[in-house]
């Protein structure tokens, strides 16, 4: 599912070190160009554009406009307030000139952030961040924006602008005392349900809708445009999906014929929004691999406490050949890691279909997609990965924009030694690497389901889901990072790439602790995932510790040998749960281990991180795409440039549903 979310303390990709080719320049100056307190906004750049044909640059160019159509989608699902915020927020800053420059400054501080979160909750964490402006302030900036019609919206938004105890969680798993995990949680899924108003509910469009009672019914209000006969009646989205699927109509005249029954697949999914033309699309996508690709849909449901509703999201990319030979040597030996993963026979697939793999720039990021994902596997759908596979991605302009950002500040602060510290820097990109893509690669794609089972592990496993499926494919990464196969491979030159992941894998339940400035409970999947792994093999073989040093703390890794018993462990249970559909045991096990944590140690962590002046969270800045018309309205010509314009891009996107 999934994703691999950027978990060190810098990001790393060394596909160059892996397949013995070196990186050409990627860009002249840094790709750090701008930051508003703990967050820091990268471009993105997509090298390998000018290497497309025109009719390849062509198609790119739709696929992004759509990719532009769905972006207002995740501010209403994140928040039922957000389309509303952001409509008072963009009044302003559209006004730069008539507006106090002092207030004016802290409006576009805010708005930054709410761009950069898709909303005032981060997008990490789930918590809410609060404006340094006050309400008057705010109201004053509208009136002389020549907005003063948008006061009363002020007041009728201000718990949800200025009041941190108002929905304070955009998905809470630890719900709050009395409340159960869809009332604790200020997103948009569901309206006036609680979860016990489910139980006897069978939903028909899971992924895709949002559940409301009327009239004491439960109602599914379903994500779709409505198909031009008026057969389908139009949906919750509806102006934005028939916005989508203008531009992807279009992008249809430059695909190869199968590209473009597959972008046709999606615009009947969005017409419907029925689960089969969902399932129709990610077949045929998951067997198209051309060098201009995309992810667009209602795909990801980390947002969701369930873990059933998709957040709206979407790229484009653009494949580098030379860079994806190593994901490809791991993806045509996919069978053999899984004959040697450590679960029950019962549960190893046979006849493993190697996956998609490749290594790619992206042109645009837009919805629910983070910079900080640089590696994801789609679809998501047991049926589809059973008999068709998967497709794995590594984002190697994400990653390298990170790993020019970040440098080794916090590296050299939280390594346990100056040993550890040597063995980072020398194989701490191919160790950071090997982890995504083997996440992506034989991780999410691996093993398979009891035949007892008459669902997808989901349905059973409910808002823990996402943790194991996550810590699974980290584990597997883990497990087989050891493995001889890899040397034979050329995938790694020694065990130290190894080492240095273990290593990694027990610091991160330390620094991961930055990112959660409040509470005392980790509710993000990923997060989860790497705390659980860590503390599971702390309390079960004792391979990691953590020591107190000179009033800091530190996680060692005491002994590898044992700790890759205690992935092997982890990793054979968590396949169990998963292959049985046993919500007790998983429950038991992410609870123990996945979501408490010590505010004192937060505390530390937070402080120490603050003295390196160093960003927690990150934005990306896509490239821009400028067509260049025939007389026929054809597309002749695509230029790519990198404005380097947090402001103007959003704003620029926002306009596409202003005219």
């Amino acid at each position: 599912m999934l994703s691999h979310r950027l978990v060190n303390m810098r990001s790393q990709l060394a596909l160059a070190a892996l397949v013995s080719t070196s990186f050409a320049a990627f860009a002249a100056e840094s790709p750090l160009v701008d930051r508003v307190d703990t967050t820091a906004f990268i471009q993105l750049e997509a090298p390998g554009f000018a290497a497309l044909t025109p009719k390849q640059q062509a198609l790119a160019y739709w696929l992004a406009q759509a990719s532009i159509a769905i972006d207002p989608i995740i501010y209403d699902q994140v928040s039922r307030f957000g389309p509303r915020q952001k409509l008072l927020l963009e009044a302003v800053i559209r006004a730069r000139d008539k507006v106090d420059p002092a207030t004016y400054g802290k409006v576009l501080e805010f708005t930054k952030l709410f761009w950069a979160n898709t909303g005032n909750h981060n997008e990490l964490t789930g918590q809410k961040f609060l404006p340094k402006f006050n309400a008057a302030e705010l109201k004053q900036a509208l009136d002389q924006a020549g907005r003063k019609d948008l006061a009363t919206e002020v007041d009728a938004l201000d718990k949800s602008l200025f009041d941190p105890d108002f929905e304070p969680l955009t998905t809470a798993k630890t719900p709050a005392p009395g409340r159960d995990i869809i009332q604790s949680s200020a997103n948009n899924f569901y309206s006036g349900v609680t979860l016990a108003d489910l139980r006897s509910f069978t939903e028909r469009y899971a992924l895709n809708s949002r559940l409301v009672k009327e009239n004491g019914k439960l109602v599914e209000q379903v994500y779709r445009a409505g198909t031009p006969d008026g057969a389908v009646p139009p949906g919750l989205y509806a102006q934005y999906l028939r916005k989508a699927n203008e531009f992807l109509q279009n992008a249809r005249a430059y695909a190869t014929a199968d590209q473009s029954k597959v972008i046709a697949d999606l615009i009947r999914y969005y017409q419907t929004g029925d689960r089969r033309d969902w399932i129709q699309f990610g077949i045929d996508w998951v067997r198209n691999n051309e060098a201009v690709d995309f992810a667009n849909g209602f795909i990801e449901v980390y947002r969701d406490a369930r873990g059933a509703k998709g957040t709206s999201q979407s790229f484009v990319s653009i494949t580098d050949p030379a860079l994806s030979g190593a994901i490809l040597k791991i993806a045509a030996n996919a069978q053999y890691f899984e004959n040697r993963a450590p679960w029950d026979a019962r549960y190893k697939k046979q006849g493993v279909s190697p996956p998609a793999a490749k290594a790619i720039d992206t042109v645009i990021e837009t919805g629910d997609f983070h910079v900080t994902t640089i590696g994801d596997n789609l679809p998501n759908e047991d049926e589809i990965h059973a008999k068709y596979g998967s497709k794995s991605f590594l984002f190697i302009s994400s990653s390298h924009a990170l790993e020019e950002a970040a440098g080794y500040k916090a590296l050299e602060e939280f390594a346990a030694s100056q040993q550890e510290i040597d063995l980072e820097k020398k194989y701490g990109g191919q160790a950071e690497d090997l982890m995504t893509a083997m996440h992506e690669v034989i991780g999410h794609g691996s093993g398979k389901l009891s035949p007892a089972l008459t669902h997808e592990a989901s349905y059973y496993l409910k808002e823990y889901f996402s943790t194991l499926e996550e810590a699974r494919a980290d584990l597997m990464a883990l497990w087989n990072v050891f493995d001889p196969k890899l040397k034979e491979l050329g995938l790694v030159p020694n065990n130290d790439v190894g080492r240095v992941m273990y290593n990694d894998a027990a610091r991160v339940m330390l620094t991961q602790l930055r990112r959660i400035p409040k509470g005392d409970t980790i509710e993000e999947d990923h997060e989860r995932d790497r705390q659980l792994i860590a503390g599971y093999i702390m309390d079960k073989t004792g391979a990691i510790a953590m020591e107190q040093r000179n009033g800091k703390t530190y996680v060692v890794v005491k002994d590898y040998k044992k700790m890759r018993e205690g992935v092997g462990m982890l990793l054979a249970e968590l396949m169990r749960i998963k292959a049985e559909g046993d919500y007790n045991a998983i429950k038991a096990l992410i609870d123990k281990y996945g979501v408490r944590f010590d505010p004192k140690l937060r505390d530390q962590v937070v402080e120490r991180y603050s003295k390196l002046d160093l960003p927690v969270y990150w934005a990306g800045i896509n490239a821009d795409l400028t067509p260049r018309f025939g007389s026929g309205g054809e597309i002749l010509s695509v230029a790519i440039s990198y404005p380097r314009d947090y402001v103007r891009q959003q704003l620029g996107y926002s306009a596409m549903y202003s005219k």
